[in-house]
């Protein structure tokens, strides 16, 4: 979780000093669900997420190094530097992928649960997806047959409070979407998704019980963005009460405090300072590797100089 906060703030000021390519969608204090749900996952696993998805990238073991890198279009990024921060992904480790379409990466995990249901293997998909993306007609038609179907996948719903600026109490007509999965026919829960310990449970309970062929479950891990919708938002539409509110409950600061209980401050302190080199070190060399090779395209052929039936 600390590794994704400060690959977010420093994107951040990247973007404000004008070196990234358009605007970066960052998740700081959602960190929790990305990193405590992608935990549960082997290599084998698959998992989506969406436009704001850098803790399910970090979570699901991906390199900062490579990441930054795709981000900034090197060559070494886990993309060749073509797919940028919304559109990573690494079929190795599982990640597949980010998506900038807001709820695409939902049927696209129930279709490697069929997939996986086909083939008869041993691993399962995770759709991790936001409330904006729970209202649109995509989720509810994956989710009614994944049910259906009994397919091999879990519905994580971030829901961080927030469509692009608009309230979700404008948006949907229930407040706890968890309640939708008594619709479809599948078991639906509510969890705090500022406790990363509390998602990493939930999320467990949803694997196995698609790792045994009972059929998928939705989960609504209910967190916040303490930032805007990405660095190009001007911001006014969240109040300072409701912001200073969530903050209180950054994930972050309460899992130092439950793991200094058991490991020592001194420990946890050892592990925020081994982050913050690596993210240091992930910048300084992704930033300094090469830019993707150019590769001409074939000039085109007008239609009238093509033959018949060309």
């Amino acid at each position: 979780m600390v590794l994704t906060r400060l690959l977010e703030e420093r994107l951040g000021d990247l973007h404000k000093a004008g070196k990234t390519r358009g605007p970066i969608h960052r998740c700081d204090g959602q960190e929790a669900v990305g990193v405590g749900a992608a935990a549960v996952l082997t290599d084998a696993d698959f998992i989506t997420t969406t436009h704001r998805g850098h803790a399910v990238y970090i979570g699901k073991g991906l390199e900062p190094r490579r990441i930054v890198a795709e981000i900034f279009g090197r060559q070494t990024g886990y993309c060749g530097g073509r797919g940028g921060h919304m559109l990573l992904g690494d079929v190795e480790h599982g990640m597949l992928g980010g998506n900038a379409i807001v709820g695409a990466s939902i049927p696209a995990a129930a279709g490697m649960a069929l997939s996986i249901q086909l083939r008869r293997e041993d691993r399962i998909s995770v759709a991790v997806f936001g409330d904006g993306a729970a209202q649109t007609g995509i989720c509810h038609e994956t989710m009614n047959i994944a049910a259906l179907w009994k397919l091999p996948v879990v519905f994580l719903l971030e829901h961080n409070e927030y469509g692009l600026t608009v309230h979700h109490s404008v948006q949907s007509s229930v407040p706890d979407l968890h309640l939708r999965a008594a619709g479809y026919g599948m078991p639906g829960e509510q969890i705090d998704g500022n406790d990363v310990i509390a998602v990493h449970q939930a999320v467990s309970r949803a694997a196995q019980r698609a790792r045994r062929g009972d059929g998928p479950s939705l989960i609504e891990a209910r967190t916040y963005r303490l930032e805007g919708f990405s660095t190009s938002d001007m911001g006014g539409y969240q109040t300072p009460e409701e912001l200073a509110a969530w903050r209180r409950r950054d994930p972050i600061p309460q899992s130092r405090e439950i793991l200094a209980e058991t490991l020592g401050a001194t420990r946890v302190a050892d592990v925020e300072a081994a982050a913050a080199r690596e993210i240091e070190a992930a910048f300084e060399t992704a930033l300094a590797d090469p830019m993707p090779a150019f590769v001409p395209h074939a000039p085109s052929v007008p239609y009238t100089a093509r033959g018949e039936g060309a």
